[in-house]
C-alpha cells in the first residue's frame, strides 16, 4: 500500500515538474519585420483603431475603436499570415495600457500620421 502511495506521489511531482521544463512555445508571425531603426524603437506611424480587437495572446495587445496606437514595425506578411502591426496603445484615458507593446492586425486600424518611413528589415526573434 505505502510503495503505490510513494509511486502516485512521484508521478505528481514528476507531473507538476514537466510544464516548466517545457514551456510553451508559439509559432512565429513572421520571420522579417520593418523597422526606422535597427533595434524597432523608434516610431514609425500613429494609427487609429477602426474596431475593436481582443488579443488572442500574450504577444498581442487589446485595442478598442477610436483609440490611438503608435506603429513601431510591421512584420513582412507570409504566405497564409495576417498582416500584423507592433505598437502601444497612446492616450491618457487609456493609461492601464500604456506601454504595452504587443501586435494587432493592420486591417483594423488606419494610419493618421506617418512619423518616418519602415525601411530597414530586421528579423524577428
Amino acid at each position: 500500500m505505502t510503495q503505490r502511495v510513494y509511486s502516485v506521489v512521484l508521478l505528481l511531482c514528476l507531473g507538476l515538474m514537466c510544464p516548466l521544463a517545457t514551456g510553451i512555445f508559439m509559432d512565429k508571425l513572421a520571420s522579417k519585420k520593418l523597422c526606422a531603426d535597427d533595434d524597432c524603437v523608434y516610431t514609425i506611424s500613429l494609427a487609429r483603431a477602426e474596431e475593436d480587437y481582443n488579443a488572442p495572446d500574450c504577444r498581442f495587445i487589446n485595442i478598442k475603436k477610436g483609440q490611438l496606437i503608435y506603429v513601431y514595425s510591421k512584420l513582412v506578411k507570409e504566405k497564409d499570415s495576417g498582416e500584423f502591426w507592433a505598437g502601444s496603445v497612446y492616450g491618457e484615458q487609456y493609461e492601464d495600457h500604456m506601454g504595452t507593446v504587443g501586435y494587432f492586425p493592420s486591417s483594423l486600424v488606419s494610419e493618421q500620421h506617418v512619423y518616418q518611413e519602415a525601411n530597414k528589415t530586421v528579423p524577428t526573434t
